[in-house]
């Protein structure tokens, strides 16, 4: 018999850990080569992980619930040694995780692999989630750091939560920036300025009292880190649908031919994408004191799970067609929601749709996804009653087709003009919908 690692995989460059969310498989099972053995959830996605080799699973050595980092030994599988993967002489046999897809764009480098020496936490109290998200360099990065005697904590971030990449460190250096023996001590922080507090409650008699998921909890970081960062202002614009109602009805079996479904929501998908190329301002985002206008046009799609919220990433909507588009949201949705996304496929979004309208909500006021600057809340599109001019001057009260859209963007870089600019040029297309483009 041979002796078989199952290893806690690197799921994309920015992961540094994963929680066991669900084992499938017990101690004393038969397993499958390929087969899906475990459920793990990271700060980007949760996946379905395979077994590396035929067998037995012999062990188990990381419980449902725990957190640990990438290349950590969580299971044991006995196989016959004919079966198992070929390994140096004298050596246990070890699993090598199937290699996640490359990354469209560049992403944000990991944080700090099981090996390295985490940084310390920061004096004079515990670490924030978002001080801990930050320090999570790579230890490439780190290492670049040490050599020019730079205070990571000093050079804006421009991954995940702010933490710093490859660009970013070497970026910093060049361009002459104090390094950390000539800067002058940063000015303190006001109290509880970068702390993230859950206040606790008293849980009465009878109630049931469960603890988050760990999706649940960084969305509750994220969320309220994002709320503290960008100034939030709202914009909220009414679409009359009926001209685009018109041209779904009229070529729906042409799409279903494609192999896709023609949606409100493919209509103002294509109607962003176009957009936000002319109003750059609402494709960027903000790093420190500067500015950066995005050149790619990635829009992420919020997707309600059972078990919370995940935003798989359109990567360059804007140079795909209606059917191209209608094809790519139906399929990110549907691995969502069983748990086949892979990394790279939730990362590098630079506007976020978000669609409460599915569920019946009129209108709503969506919290920016950071680090992007703007996101789009879809509300319930139905017949309503709506007046209207006719030709001759003559007010008349019509059935239409209305819907409401929402426009959350951070008040520090985009001004009320720059967005109801841009939400005009999408209400103008939606109602004018040119009938070619499909």
């Amino acid at each position: 018999m041979a002796r078989v690692d199952v290893i806690m995989p690197q799921m994309g460059e920015s992961i540094a850990e994963g929680t066991v969310s669900r084992w499938l498989k017990q101690i004393g099972d038969t397993v499958k080569r390929d087969e899906a053995i475990l459920e793990i959830s990271t700060d980007k996605v949760d996946a379905e992980i395979p077994s590396p080799a035929g067998g037995v699973l012999a062990e188990i050595k990381v419980e449902e619930g725990t957190t640990v980092e990438v290349q950590t030994v969580v299971a044991v599988i006995e196989t016959d040694a004919a079966a198992a993967p070929s390994a140096d002489a004298g050596e246990p046999a070890v699993a090598v995780p199937a290699p996640t897809p490359a990354a469209a764009t560049t992403r944000a480098p990991a944080p700090a692999p099981a090996l390295a020496t985490p940084a310390p936490a920061a004096a004079g109290g515990d670490e924030t989630a978002e001080e801990r998200l930050r320090r999570r360099s790579t230890p490439l990065v780190r290492r670049i750091a040490a050599e020019h005697d730079v205070d990571i904590s000093g050079v804006p971030g421009t991954g995940y939560a702010g933490r710093v990449t490859k660009k970013d460190i070497l970026a910093f250096i060049e361009s002459g920036a104090p390094t950390a023996t000539s800067a002058p001590a940063p000015a303190a922080a006001p109290p509880g300025a970068s702390e993230i507090l859950h206040p606790t409650v008293e849980a009465w008699p009878g109630d049931v009292v469960e603890p988050m998921s760990r999706i649940r909890k960084l969305t509750a970081d994220h969320m309220i880190m994002s709320r503290r960062t960008s100034a939030h202002v709202v914009s909220f614009f009414e679409i009359d649908y009926t001209h685009i109602a018109a041209l779904r009805r009229a070529n729906k079996k042409a799409y279903e031919s494609r192999g896709a479904k023609i949606t409100y929501l493919t209509f103002i998908l294509k109607a962003v994408a176009d957009n936000l190329r002319k109003h750059r301002v609402v494709n960027a985002s903000v790093s420190g004191e500067n500015v950066i206008y995005r050149q790619q046009i990635n829009i992420g799609i919020a997707v309600a799970l059972d078990w919370g919220l995940i935003v798989p990433v359109l990567k360059g909507a804007d140079e795909l067609s209606m059917t191209g588009l209608a094809k790519r949201v139906a399929d990110l949705a549907d691995r969502a929601r069983s748990k086949k996304l892979n990394p790279d496929e939730v990362q590098n979004g630079t506007f976020t749709i978000t669609n409460p309208g599915g569920f019946g909500s009129y209108v709503g006021m969506p919290i920016i996804n950071q680090p992007q600057v703007a996101i789009l809340g879809v509300g319930s599109i139905e017949k309503r009653a709506k007046v209207m001019m006719l030709d001759d001057g003559q007010d008349v009260i019509a059935i239409r087709t209305m819907g409401m859209l929402s426009l959350a963007y951070d008040h520090r870089i985009v001004d009320g003009a720059n967005a109801d600019r841009f939400m005009a040029d999408v209400k103008a297309d939606l109602e004018s919908f040119p009938e070619g483009a499909l």
